[in-house]
């Protein structure tokens, strides 16, 4: 498991989840902080190496904070110099996940993105998680408190192959010990709704044959996990407008991204809606 982290409020809650999630996973967590050096005309002024001490000071404190309060974990830093979206993006390489912290204020006002949080979710190999500040912080691990853990929800897009978005959904709901709760969202060609006999075929017929290719889809990975209990909508709308509902009270929520041959930060207006106003950690994950 590998956090980004900047000293940030945002990026000590990256942290503190990924350790969560680590420990969840029996996995080591490896902790990068990346720091561009910058270039000053002045270069006799003494002033430019302090950032510099600062910014390798990031990991060890962080480091610092996470064994105190995860004593068996294990924790390794690194400081690099480079641009930040490069640093995670090649970090990302191996990793179990991505995860990075980011500034939220609620459903209706949204995340606030910065540039390389878009850009690293957009390009990373990994599954990149997003974290809001004060989603972690102080709670107990999944499962620990009283009371059923809430669920993982997963985004599922049924137009092309989703394997890995899948797996990621049911391994993460399978380490919580926690339900899936699966939401196939559909928007109808305008012509679907023209006509009351063609309105009612359509929420009779059309939504059970839905169904049941949710159903065929997440089969091999019902078998895989069985313990982990599914609730699969097929819902008729917006696929962002039902992601958000579901996720009020989740764990996560997963959700796919095309991988693209491309230099542009491009990952779907279903994927945009929900990582700016989802009040949930949002795991995005690349597939084919």
């Amino acid at each position: 498991m590998t956090v980004g982290v900047d000293g940030s409020p945002a990026g000590l809650a990256a942290a503190d989840w990924g350790a969560r999630e680590a420990l969840l996973r029996d996995l080591p967590l490896r902790l990068i902080h990346a720091w561009e050096r910058q270039h000053h005309s002045h270069t006799s002024l003494p002033w430019p190496a302090a950032p510099s001490r600062w910014s390798e000071g990031i990991p060890l404190v962080v480091t610092d904070r996470l064994r105190r309060r995860y004593p068996g974990l294990d924790i390794t830093a690194d400081h690099i110099i480079g641009p930040p979206r490069d640093v995670l993006c090649r970090a990302s390489k191996g990793a179990e996940a991505l995860v990075i912290g980011t500034a939220g204020v609620g459903r209706f006002a949204g995340f606030l993105l910065s540039s390389v949080s878009m850009a690293t979710v957009a390009h990373a190999e990994a599954p990149v998680v997003l974290v809001r500040i004060g989603v972690s912080e102080g709670q107990p691990l999944p499962g620990a408190a009283p009371g059923p853990p809430p669920p993982v929800v997963l985004g599922l897009d049924l137009s092309r192959p989703c394997g890995e978005v899948v797996d990621f959904a049911f391994k993460a709901a399978n380490v919580r010990a926690t339900s899936l709760v699966v939401v196939h969202g559909w928007n109808p060609p305008p012509y679907y709704l023209y006509g009351l006999g063609a309105a009612l075929k359509f929420g009779t017929d059309l939504s059970a044959e839905d169904r049941e290719s949710v159903r065929q889809a997440l089969q091999p990975w019902r078998e895989r996990y069985p313990g982990v209990e599914v609730v699969a909508q097929a819902v008729i709308g917006e696929p962002a407008h039902h992601l958000l509902d579901a996720a009020a009270n989740a764990a996560l929520v997963v959700i796919g991204r095309h991988r693209r041959a491309t230099s542009l930060p491009h990952i779907g207006h279903t994927a945009q809606a929900v990582l700016h106003h989802c009040p949930a950690p949002v795991a995005v994950v690349p597939h084919s």
